[in-house]
């Protein structure tokens, strides 16, 4: 599916609406450069989750936890870790089978690991959704996303 968001405002709606749908074990990736506006999607989906807490990005921290809501959300953001071996070692994978919604931010970066999900999604109950943002203008967004598995 691909959608055009027009400003900050709308691709927090969609995240919202994300929230909104979301169920226990459901999985995120998501893609972009610098600023697309992947935090933004993901202040959305905590909204749609009822998470009240101030969300922002985790890239110093790895994780952020938000358990205030609907369903625990865990946000993840690989930028610091640039192979497989130091996202491995940073103990993550106990993330992509979660009690609640994961978020990861950068998931390119943990590509093996996803495509493994992706393949095994319906077999074990596990939702993976994979969202790319593309920057257009300042402003204007391309979310490109494709659901896998149940």
């Amino acid at each position: 599916m691909e959608i055009i968001s027009q400003s900050a405002a709308e691709t927090e709606s969609l995240g919202a609406a994300w929230g909104r749908e979301a169920r226990s074990g459901w999985v995120i990736g998501l893609s972009g450069d610098l600023g697309a506006g992947k935090t933004q999607l993901v202040k959305g989906l905590a909204c749609g989750l009822g998470i009240q807490a101030r969300v922002h990005s985790p890239t110093f921290a790895l994780v952020n936890e938000y358990l205030d809501g609907r369903l625990p959300l865990f946000h993840l953001d690989l930028y610091r870790l640039e192979t497989p071996e130091q996202i491995y070692s940073a103990g993550l994978e106990e993330f992509l089978q979660p009690d609640g919604v994961t978020v990861v931010e950068w998931v390119e970066r943990w590509s093996e690991t996803i495509a493994s999900l992706k393949s095994r999604g319906s077999s074990s109950g596990i939702r993976y959704r994979e969202a790319r943002i593309e920057s257009l203008t300042p402003t204007v967004r391309r979310i490109v996303y494709e659901d896998f598995g149940a």
